[in-house]
């Protein structure tokens, strides 16, 4: 059964970690490097809600420092992609994985990719999606100059700190039965699934808004990861509608990755709950390379 655990990360800082219990499955194992503040409800076909499908790998994930149940650490600068990255080893170590294959959504993608590029031998896949190996912020439609659109993104990173709140009011009011809706026709926008989206959204709301924009900031600040050396097998899905990692940069992404395989999706920056069947079958083609 999936449970939650603590771990004590590198630099001291408690870690609150899940387990989709799914033990004596097939090697390897997954970890989730899962986007800043995201819950493991976004991943329902990995057993995030709480009902892991017989044929599910066993999967782990993390709460982001301050988040979750996770502890703040003690510098509050120490909240880096490096220190995600010692997050994640920590996690791995205390379920007892040697090595696994690792998703990246958003900001995860980047921990990621420094995981593979810091211990290879931990690593023996990659699945990346909604995000790029750092660099600083970049989002907003594709024609928009760089310079403008990461201002933009910092500038609503900061305004976190008083829009978050009262969205989160909003959040909380969401019924908990939702109609999940009718499967779209291939190539047409795909709704995510409203019910998961609606536990998604309502863990989410639960945040610390100021942290929470520290964190994002932080991120933002991140130097670009050199991704030539990797050499896991890399898939790389780009969701067509997605303004936070604009498909372009994905497209450079893959390139940039030796041998990496590119999906392109109808999809937006929520593809993990968008197309759960494609992501479940593209990571099992990884775990079975």
């Amino acid at each position: 059964m999936p449970h939650l655990d603590d771990v004590v990360s590198a630099d001291g800082t408690r870690i609150r970690w899940w387990d989709n219990g799914c033990t004596g499955r097939p090697a390897p194992d997954v970890v989730i490097s899962n986007g800043l503040g995201a819950s493991p409800a976004a991943w329902p076909w990995l057993g995030g809600d709480g009902r892991p499908s017989s044929d599910a790998p066993r999967a782990v994930t993390w709460h982001h420092r301050g988040l979750g149940g996770s502890e703040r650490p003690a510098d509050p600068d120490r909240i880096t992609i490096g220190d995600h990255v010692d997050d994640l080893f920590a996690v791995m170590d205390a379920a007892g994985i040697a090595s696994a294959a690792v998703v990246g959504w958003s900001v995860g993608v980047a921990v990621a990719f420094e995981a593979a590029r810091r211990a290879p031998e931990r690593v023996s896949s990659l699945l990346v999606l909604g995000g790029v190996a750092g660099g600083g912020f970049r989002g907003g439609p594709s024609w928009m100059p760089g310079v403008v659109s990461r201002g933009i993104s910092t500038a609503s990173a900061w305004s976190l700190r008083l829009v978050g709140p009262p969205v989160a009011g909003l959040i909380s009011l969401l019924p908990r039965s939702l109609d999940a809706g009718a499967a779209a026709p291939v190539g047409v926008f795909v709704p995510p699934p409203l019910q998961t989206l609606a536990e998604v959204a309502r863990e989410f709301s639960h945040h610390d808004w100021t942290w929470f924009s520290r964190m994002v900031l932080a991120a933002g600040r991140e130097p670009a990861i050199d991704v030539s050396g990797i050499r896991v097998p890399t898939t790389v899905v780009a969701g067509e509608f997605d303004t936070m990692a604009p498909v372009e940069d994905m497209v450079a992404l893959a390139d940039a990755v030796p041998g990496a395989r590119l999906v392109r999706v109808p999809g937006t920056h929520f593809v993990p709950l968008q197309f759960p069947d494609l992501l479940a079958a593209e990571l099992d083609a990884l775990r079975s390379a």
